[in-house]
């Protein structure tokens, strides 16, 4: 089965709406004569909240093997 592949420069909102979790990505698009690039909305994904919730706690064991690998390190001074 092929897979298809999207490529994201962020989320630009993550909202909750009709029971369902919202993520909005975004693409950075060039501005006209070097002008800051442009947050764009591509697509969106919808899921229910048990597939956020898993899909965070997959996204935080991915970010505590990226700090101890020394790829990203924590910012002591979040709250």
């Amino acid at each position: 089965m092929k897979q298809t592949e999207y490529y994201v420069d962020g989320v630009g909102q993550i909202h909750f709406a009709g029971n369902m979790v919202r993520f909005d990505f975004i693409t950075l698009q060039p501005g006209a004569d070097g002008a800051a690039p442009t947050p764009e909305p591509c697509f969106r994904v919808i899921m229910p909240p048990q597939g956020f919730l898993g899909a965070f706690n997959s996204m935080q064991q991915l970010i505590d093997k990226l700090v101890d690998a020394g790829v990203l390190r924590k910012n002591e001074n979040a709250k």
